[in-house]
């Protein structure tokens, strides 16, 4: 019953790191790039990040290799919330697929699936996350809706979309 047990919390483990079917992430991808801040520009919902607007994620090395992950966003009643984690590779470096944890052991997919390092279109380990990002809080919108065009192609529920609102 142990081994089973562990098991399923191996496979459950993998299952959050994974990569949706018929997604392939960014080949070559260069980390020192894609390192900085990035600001939100929409969402799928989750609970996580319910009712933030403002929300950026900064992007460092860290000392062990791995990198630093930084999430903020403004609450409705005006308070910041930040979220600190960890990112690693799942498989080479030059792939855009790690996996990151802001919650103890427990790692979840970070699947780059475009980016000119500007914009970038990123997902997790289904269908139910998906993040638009931008070097700024006003991209351009052309460009924008391109990756929109792109994650609806994916099977994503583009019409789902959160726009994050950004104040100057």
């Amino acid at each position: 019953m142990r081994t089973l047990a562990i098991l399923l919390l191996a496979m459950l483990t993998c299952a959050c790191t994974g990569l949706p079917a018929g997604q392939q992430v960014v080949r070559p991808f260069y980390l020192e790039r894609y390192l900085g801040t990035w600001y939100e520009i929409a969402r799928l919902d989750h609970s996580f990040e319910r009712g933030l607007s403002q929300v950026t994620a900064s992007y460092s090395l860290r000392s062990d290799g791995g990198v630093r992950v930084l999430n903020r966003g403004q609450a409705p009643d005006g308070r910041w919330r930040e979220a600190e984690g960890r990112a690693y590779f799942v498989g080479a470096p030059d792939e855009g697929r790690l996996k990151v944890s802001s919650f103890g052991p427990f790692y979840g997919s970070y699947n780059v699936l475009a980016t000119d390092y500007k914009l970038s279109l990123v997902s997790s380990y289904n269908l139910q996350y998906l993040w638009i990002l931008s070097r700024t809080p006003t991209p351009s919108q052309e460009r924008v809706q391109a990756l929109v065009e792109q994650a609806r192609r994916l099977g994503f529920n583009t019409d789902a979309l959160i726009w994050v609102k950004h104040h100057d």
